[in-house]
């Protein structure tokens, strides 16, 4: 990962802040939108517009050259452009008002473009049974904090638990893994992070190793006709997760990151549209993603 070029680096950048100020500058909320130039809002794999009018659909976009920056040298092609994703707002109603407040208490996740439903929730009190509930916010709100929140005054003895919850694309594809990221300051104020795999698709088939990794879930993309299939990962995937390694003392952030299976990336559907054949190296798929506002956690 390249230092301050993510927003998790921000994030942990803030929780250094807050230690050395007093206050964290640095709690924002997630979304996920497009630096496109075209003012269209399409951002589906197969409609992709490019970034800017000369990449449009075309026959030669998939080998042409986007940016050349002869003082840096640095070049990027065409395929390397990435078709952005969408911004989701969990608001009490389809209003202005509405979207706003939600927005200004960060209760926003942002995807890569697909339209998965995600859930987010931190508390003291979550229980395993609390993942059967088939309205989770109910249980989320009452229990907890969503996200964007904070959560404060830890219990005695207790580590904060967490609700996740996230629903397939009704017209996507399957989900491989929720993951929970963590984010804190160690005892010499350095900051640190872990991503912790805490559910997944096909657990009837694939179980961490001895090292906690999970396998991948696989792959059904046919780059040749750029199609694939659910026959892997699950279309839900809900849990309650608890920090297994708390410390009260320290400052933290938690977010939940959603992958789907791989599904054929937009260079895939130009190449079988136009007939072309993409340059070596050329990314074919992907796996769409989305990722929830944090939910901080100050002593």
């Amino acid at each position: 990962m390249l230092q301050r070029e993510y927003a998790r680096e921000a994030l942990k950048q803030g929780l250094r802040l807050e230690r050395r100020f007093g206050t964290n500058p640095y709690k924002f909320g997630m979304i996920g939108s497009s630096d496109a130039h075209t003012g269209l809002a399409a951002m589906e794999e197969d409609n992709f517009f490019g970034k800017t009018a000369p990449q449009e659909p075309s026959a030669e976009r998939l080998t042409q050259t986007f940016v050349a920056n002869k003082e840096t040298g640095v070049t990027v092609m065409d395929w390397e452009v990435a078709a952005a994703g969408y911004a989701a707002v969990w608001a009490t109603e389809n209003t202005r008002k509405a979207l706003f407040d939600a927005m200004e208490r960060r209760e926003t996740y942002a995807t890569t473009g697909t339209r998965m439903v995600v859930r987010f929730f931190g508390g003291w009190e979550f229980t395993e049974a609390d993942a059967g509930n088939r309205l989770p916010a109910n249980v989320g709100y009452s229990k907890g904090v969503p996200m964007g929140g904070d959560l404060r005054g830890a219990p005695e003895g207790a580590a904060p638990s967490f609700l996740v919850a996230a629903l397939r694309d009704p017209i996507g594809a399957n989900l491989d893994r929720i993951q929970i990221v963590k984010g804190w300051l160690d005892e010499d104020g350095n900051p640190q992070e872990r991503v912790y795999d805490v559910v997944w698709g096909d657990a009837d088939r694939r179980q961490p190793d001895a090292d906690g990794r999970l396998p991948a879930v696989g792959s059904t993309v046919d780059v040749a006709s750029a199609t694939w299939t659910n026959t892997i990962g699950d279309p839900e995937l809900i849990t309650v997760w608890q920090d297994p390694d708390f410390d009260a003392d320290q400052a933290a952030f938690y977010y939940a990151r959603v992958l789907e299976i791989p599904t054929p990336r937009w260079t895939a559907y130009d190449a079988v549209r136009f007939g072309n054949t993409p340059l070596p190296g050329t990314e074919m798929q992907l796996q769409e993603r989305a990722y929830t506002s944090p939910i901080w956690y100050t002593p």
